[in-house]
């Protein structure tokens, strides 16, 4: 067995283990089947890895020292199949990333500030850019705080996120399909693209009043099956190709608030529904709750047009979400605050044949 440094982190409502590159294999297709290998993939409790038998604990993070002129470090999300031995790396993630900053920090590769420390990362996966901004008093990562976050017990330090160029993150536009709205199988959608690729649509349409819990919305195999064939159409439209072994574009149903948030959501990655929601999914919606046209923002009305304060309500609770706009173009940015715990920091182990040489 050959032993792999590894942290294990849980950031916002997502959990799994840290790794830095030079750790790994260089090679991409060595380092996915080391990481299928030791989080377990293939089986529905990944009883043979350190995964936990959930998309959202069936994550991986890979940092290391970045080369852009405006980021310390690099990170590439690695999204592990609970039932297939597969992984993708297309998608960001947002919840992960915000146990990044810290990681970063007491790994060496940002020098710590007495009070708050600003790590510049550069997700890989999208290429965008983000600034975390750090709890270190005394130059010490601290986890414990007041914060806390919906779907997550008790209270942590506070990590402000910042996403600075998050518009187009795979496609380069917005609305990659040249449209606020589109309509498939009579189903009118809108296709966003603001941190996550997504696919937006009104809960009422498909029969649904928004509010359901996860749990019963993955028991309609009906619902599920009407998604995925318009999340299939929603992809080419978006110039993704066929993403039918894509995790994205994320099919997202949408409400009316219950709870005196914004907008209802329930987020799918992409054939079972979040327990909270997707950081990079929340900076989409709060950005198609301002758009003129999109399908939120016409069950919304014309006064959330103005906002600069979005709150999501999903499954465990609910997100807020800063707007607000830089530069001469008036540049859409959005923050979040989150929490980041470190859980254990050791070796994992993988059988010898998988630790192909970097």
């Amino acid at each position: 067995m050959q032993p792999i440094p590894c942290v294990l982190m849980r950031g916002g409502t997502s959990k799994g283990p840290f790794f830095l590159a030079k750790d790994l294999p260089s090679q991409p297709e060595e380092r996915d089947e080391m990481l299928i290998s030791l989080m377990g993939s293939g089986h529905e409790l990944e009883i043979d890895g350190i995964g936990g038998g959930s998309p959202q604990t069936s994550k991986v993070a890979i940092i290391s020292p970045s080369t852009h002129p405006e980021a310390d470090v690099d990170y590439l999300f690695v999204q592990v199949m609970v039932n297939e031995r597969r992984v993708d790396t297309a998608p960001n993630c947002g919840n992960m990333l915000c146990a990044v900053g810290p990681f970063a920090v007491e790994q060496g590769l940002v020098t710590a500030d007495d009070g708050k420390t600003l790590v510049r990362i550069r997700n890989v996966n999208t290429g965008t850019l983000v600034n975390s901004l750090v709890d270190t008093p005394n130059g010490v990562v601290n986890y414990e705080g007041t914060a806390s976050v919906d779907g997550v017990p008790g209270t942590s330090a506070p990590v402000h996120l910042t996403f600075l160029d998050a518009v187009g993150s795979k496609t380069g536009k917005l609305f990659p399909t040249g449209k606020v709205r589109d309509v498939f199988d009579g189903i009118e959608v809108t296709c966003i693209d603001m941190a996550m690729p997504m696919m937006l649509v009104e809960a009422e349409k498909l029969g649904k009043t928004g509010g359901e819990t996860p749990a019963e919305l993955d028991a309609d195999t009906e619902l599920l099956k009407r998604l995925e064939n318009l999340r299939l159409q929603a992809g080419l439209a978006m110039g993704l190709g066929d993403v039918s072994e894509k995790v994205i574009p994320k099919p997202v149903l949408i409400s009316r608030p219950r709870h005196g948030g914004t907008l209802q959501v329930r987020y799918f990655m992409p054939h079972n529904c979040h327990r909270s929601l997707a950081i990079t999914g929340s900076i989409g919606l709060a950005t198609a709750c301002v758009s003129a046209g999109s399908v939120a923002a016409e069950l919304l009305g014309e006064s959330a047009l103005a906002l600069s304060q979005v709150r999501l309500e999903h499954p465990s609770g609910g997100i807020d979400v800063a707007l607000s706009r830089s530069g001469p173009e008036g540049t859409l940015q959005a923050s979040v605050v989150r929490t980041a715990r470190r859980l254990f920091s050791g070796f994992v182990y993988v059988p010898t044949p998988q630790r192909l040489a970097g």
